[in-house]
C-alpha cells in the first residue's frame, strides 16, 4: 500500500472516535443557556458547533487530508441523528431551535471546514 493510502486509513480511524466525542459532547452542550436581562439565550449550539469545527480543523492539520475531516463530519451527523431519532420520551435532541441548529449545523460546519482546510492539502 502506498504511504498516501495508509495515511488516509489512519485519518479515518482517528476521525471515528473524534466524531463520537463531538456528537456526545455537542449533544450535552446544545441545551445550555444563560439568562440575560430576563431573556434566555442559548449559547450551547454555538459552543457545540465550535467544538466540532475545532476538532475537524485538528484532523485536517494532523493528517494533511480532507478525508478525516469529511469522515468526522459524516460520522458525527449520523451519530447525532441516531440520538435524535430515539423513541418518544427517550430523545436527547428535541425538534426545537437549539436542537435544529445543532443537528443541521453539523452539515454546514463540516462544509465550511472542508473549504477552509483545503489549505492543508495543497502540495508544494
Amino acid at each position: 500500500m502506498s504511504r498516501r493510502v495508509t495515511g488516509a486509513f489512519r485519518g479515518i480511524a482517528a476521525a471515528l472516535p473524534v466524531a463520537l466525542f463531538a456528537a456526545l459532547a455537542g449533544t450535552a452542550l446544545h441545551r445550555q443557556t444563560v439568562l440575560l436581562a430576563g431573556v434566555e439565550l442559548y449559547w450551547g449550539p454555538a459552543a457545540a458547533l465550535l467544538l466540532l469545527a475545532a476538532l475537524e480543523l485538528l484532523l485536517a492539520g494532523s493528517y494533511r487530508s480532507l478525508i478525516p475531516t469529511a469522515a468526522a463530519g459524516v460520522a458525527c451527523y449520523i451519530l447525532v441523528g441516531l440520538l435524535a431519532a430515539a423513541g418518544p420520551g427517550k430523545q436527547l435532541i428535541l425538534a426545537d431551535v437549539p436542537g435544529n441548529v445543532w443537528v443541521y449545523g453539523i452539515a454546514g460546519v463540516t462544509l465550511v471546514m472542508l473549504l477552509v482546510c483545503r489549505v492543508f492539502t495543497r502540495r508544494g
